[in-house]
């Protein structure tokens, strides 16, 4: 492992001289600058672990140094030392992202000590970052499947990741979508390179256009550098594009020409750059009657609908309950340093009787609450939810519809949690978003 590279900057050159002097004695590899312009262009340059800068220099200030670092590195961390030491200062430091602030004349052991405690922070973030990432990967590409249905839908999409071609991931929210998606990248001849996720149901159109493609530095309003957009990211990999009915018109009509024709035109640009990108993407509504309502263009759908794999919602994989409770014990119990490992058969038999409108994620939601409220090794049927009230049946002589049947139970769960959103978010398994956009739909409010 490389040693921790420090930049030091000050316009006092035996200040400088002497710090560098301190830390490389400490082994650290050492970059000086005697002036924040200067500074400012290292950082552009590279990355550093840790910067050490003054706070009172001529055009360029320390705080102008910091915020650059932490606006260009969120993981380096920066100590401000000056010789004028006012509270202000102090505040306006540790406000903009500052460890610490130490004063001149400092000690030369409360210098390194300062040091050490910093990289090491910076250390154990990064650590800690890693394994959540290792255990998102294991989550995301853990698959678990026994029913038929489920099956079926693994081998299809084995098959597409070895083809290449754009795959329409579809099915209601909760059922895997990303999973799917993941492991088709995973399968494919692009595992190697990155694979970008993107909800497009969650950005305005100009903060998703800015997203996908991109900008030049000067194209707006605060748009200070050059920035790279998702789809660039994306190349010799895959890009993922879930809630794809969400976009608008102009922005279907951008997309489009990215898929026709493989080059993306950053916002303020007029040089198109070519991309080698895989695209998939998921919707839990239906692409097809929208396009006959003509709410989706017809000729985008039909580029992004090469291949369709369909989730089976989880009423429809019930073989696959009991697996999937097990995976989910294993996995919240060993995060939360407990030792469940059981469930009882009625708490079994309360959820494979359950019809799931939140699917997996619902199933996964309900799970990682037993756990939390399970004292012993084994779940039972007080800790989970209320969830054998819903029922259905038919009324007045017919059967509900699929979407009476979710308005009332997203109303009872509403209900029940007193009109908290993020509660009953959680409970049905979806985001805030999504719960915005039902109870707008069912004019619940």
């Amino acid at each position: 492992m490389s040693n921790p590279r420090i930049l030091v900057v000050d316009d006092e050159k035996i200040a400088i001289r002497n710090l560098a002097h301190i830390l490389k004695k400490q082994g650290y590899d050492v970059t000086t600058s005697q002036s924040g312009a200067r500074a400012l262009q290292l950082l552009e340059e590279q990355e550093f672990d840790l910067v050490l800068t003054d706070l009172k220099m001529p055009r360029v200030d320390g705080l102008q140094v910091l915020r650059r670092a932490r606006s260009l590195y969120p993981d380096t961390e920066v100590i401000m030392i000056t010789g004028y030491a006012t509270v202000d200062s102090a505040i306006d430091a540790m406000k903009a992202g500052a460890y610490h602030y130490i004063s001149k004349p400092y000690k030369i052991d409360a210098v390194r000590n300062m040091v050490d405690e910093a990289l090491e922070k910076r250390r154990l973030r990064m650590e800690n970052r890693e394994l959540r990432e290792q255990i998102k990967k294991i989550n995301k590409t853990s698959i678990i499947a026994e029913d038929p249905s489920m099956k079926k839908v693994l081998k299809v999409a084995r098959q597409v990741a070895l083809s290449g071609c754009t795959v329409l991931i579809t099915g209601e929210s909760g059922t895997g979508k990303e999973v799917i998606a993941q492991s088709i990248h995973e399968s494919s001849s692009r595992s190697s390179g990155p694979m970008v996720a993107v909800n497009c149901g969650v950005f305005t159109e100009d903060l998703l256009a800015n997203e996908l493609f991109g900008h030049e530095k000067g194209a707006f309003t605060g748009a200070d550098s050059r920035k790279k957009g998702l789809i660039e990211s994306a190349d010799k990999g895959t890009l993922f594009l879930d809630e794809i009915t969400e976009i608008t018109p102009s922005m279907q009509v951008k997309l489009l020409r990215v898929l026709q024709e493989r080059e993306v035109l950053r916002i303020g640009s007029t040089r198109p750059i070519k991309v080698d990108v895989r695209f998939l993407f998921a919707t839990n509504r239906d692409l097809g009657q929208m396009v006959k309502e003509g709410k989706f263009r017809q000729d985008l759908y039909f580029r992004i609908n090469v291949v369709n794999i369909n989730l089976p919602p989880l009423s429809e994989r019930r073989r696959d309950i009991p697996l999937l409770v097990y995976f989910f014990i294993r996995k919240y119990s060993e995060s939360a340093g407990k030792n469940v490992k059981n469930i009882t058969p009625d708490a079994m038999a309360m959820l494979q009787n359950y019809d799931f409108p939140g699917n997996v994620r619902e199933l996964e939601n309900i799970i990682e609450r037993a756990i939390v409220l399970c004292q012993g090794d084994t779940i039972g049927v007080e800790h989970l939810p209320d969830i054998d009230v819903v029922t259905f049946r038919p009324k007045q002589g017919r059967w509900p519809s699929l979407e009476e049947q979710e308005r009332e139970y997203i109303l009872w769960v509403l209900e029940h949690t007193a009109w908290n959103k993020t509660k009953a978010a959680k409970i049905l398994g979806i985001d805030r978003v999504s719960l915005w956009r039902k109870i707008k739909k069912y004019e619940l409010e």
